[in-house]
């Protein structure tokens, strides 16, 4: 049993080439007694962006606040909070914070994509 909050989980800061303004935090996972997934809220703040990539595993996201776009397969999406997307695997990806908007999203993926 795991019982937390999200302002007291460690936060791993991304900026280089591939990625802008992005932080990641492992809310919950084999730590926390999950052993097959892993619950990950990342925030990209305005502006920034997510790599654009592919893996071989899916993953789950909600989008908790603010507005920006998702990259899916070649196609752009809108997102806000309360969007919701499934990303299987080998599909090329990314999201994009608008100018004015931080995105925050909640991401579960099988514990191969975060160990």
């Amino acid at each position: 049993m795991f019982v937390g909050h999200i302002s007291d989980v460690e936060q791993v800061f991304y900026n280089d080439n591939n990625i802008k303004n992005v932080v990641k935090q492992v809310a919950i996972g084999k730590n926390e007694g999950w052993k097959d997934y892993v619950l990950r809220v990342f925030t990209v703040n305005n502006g920034g962006y997510t790599p654009r990539h592919t893996h071989d595993w899916p993953h789950i996201n909600y989008i908790l606040a603010g507005e920006g776009t998702l990259y899916l397969n070649g196609e752009l999406h809108n997102v806000k909070a309360g969007s919701i997307a499934y990303i299987p695997n080998n599909v090329e990806h990314q999201f994009m914070a608008d100018r004015n908007s931080d995105i925050q999203f909640i991401c579960i993926v099988p514990e191969k994509g975060e160990y």
